[in-house]
């Protein structure tokens, strides 16, 4: 599970930067050049009608509107967490399978709202935007509500308010915004589900992600940030967010430890979180304590209490998943031993540290 959509910037996210870039870019050159702008309308009744299935790849990439380029970028941005959970190839695999489902889907609705309301749609709104709304399916799976604040004393802010609302911003932008809405949330929660072994049929191969690793993942990479950098108070709205995130975090891990506490009280030693282990200082803050020899009686009970879960084999196939997500093998080790096999808390550790 993860507890926010983390403040790391886009490390380890070459695809998200990759479309950022690239797609931004195109919609400002499109908007510097007008005279090109009609070969990217995403227009259903010239494919329809007049056979432009050409239109079908170009407008369903580049935004014409700058506001919906700017509010697909902002998610795009918050939901790069994804990226660093599947996997870069994972994570193209799922744009892609929904980019290729909704195309269907949208002519479905389309033809659906024509039949009930009597009213043709010629063109949607342009751009990645169904794929986008698709992402929102893993979002409200995935990722766990913490409150944040309150507002007016009775409404909540959480973690994922936000995304929220530009995503209801981006909802509001065109007349038939919602179409592509809907037809993302189809796309993704059939792509995310597997229905029809959707995933075995559309993905991206190994081949290819390996030549496309080779030649522009170097171009798009980013360096891992340095967290002893303090970041400036207030200078944009993004630094404020990656603030309060890593506050949350840090709140969530003490509360976990808290709980972990108050749990040994109760109940055996044999299944407790080894949280010692994920938090150094509180170990070498122990080690720095005067040594005292135990009573025997109590050296005689010690010896007889059963093993910490510590040391217990792991499971391969965890250390598979965590592999594949991008973490080295030791380190994957380390976690699943020190979460007593809990690949959940072995996963959000790993993405903290």
């Amino acid at each position: 599970m993860f507890t926010t959509t983390g403040s790391r910037g886009l490390y380890k996210a070459p695809l998200c930067k990759g479309l950022l870039l690239v797609l931004n870019g195109l919609t400002v050159m499109l908007t510097l050049l007008p005279q090109y702008q009609e070969m990217f309308v995403y227009n259903l009744q010239a494919v329809i009608y007049q056979q432009q299935v050409w239109r079908l790849l170009c407008g369903r990439l580049i935004c014409l509107d700058v506001k919906d380029s700017f509010c697909s970028s902002l998610l795009i941005y918050n939901f790069r967490i994804f990226e660093r959970r599947f996997g870069t190839r994972k994570f193209a695999s799922f744009l892609l399978g929904t980019w290729f489902l909704s195309a269907l889907v949208d002519f479905f609705l389309v033809q659906v709202f024509q039949y009930l309301f009597k009213y043709e749609v010629e063109e949607l709104p342009a751009g990645l935007l169904a794929p986008v709304f698709s992402l929102f399916v893993p979002f409200y799976q995935s990722i766990p509500r913490m409150p944040v604040t309150q507002v007016l004393g009775h409404i909540h802010i959480t973690n994922k308010t936000l995304v929220y609302i530009v995503g209801l911003q981006l909802l509001t932008s065109s007349p038939f915004m919602w179409l592509l809405a809907l037809s993302g949330l189809i796309s993704g929660g059939l792509y995310h589900y597997n229905v029809l072994w959707l995933q075995k049929i559309l993905f991206v191969p190994a081949w290819v992600s390996g030549v496309v690793k080779y030649i522009l993942e170097p171009l798009f990479s980013s360096s891992q940030p340095n967290d002893e950098t303090p970041l400036g108070m207030g200078a944009t709205l993004d630094i404020q967010r990656q603030q309060r995130t890593d506050l949350l975090d840090q709140q969530l891990l003490l509360a976990q430890y808290n709980e972990a506490r108050r749990n040994a009280r109760h109940q055996p030693q044999t299944g407790l979180f080894q949280w010692t282990r994920l938090f150094p200082s509180l170990r070498h803050r122990g080690q720095n304590r005067p040594q005292v020899q135990p009573h025997p009686q109590a050296q005689t009970q010690q010896s007889t209490q059963p093993p910490l879960l510590e040391n217990s084999p792991v499971a391969e196939e965890q250390v598979a998943r965590l592999v594949e997500m991008g973490f080295s093998r030791i380190d994957a080790l380390e976690a699943l031993r020190a979460s007593n096999n809990d690949i959940n808390i072995a996963t959000n550790f790993l993405l903290q540290h």
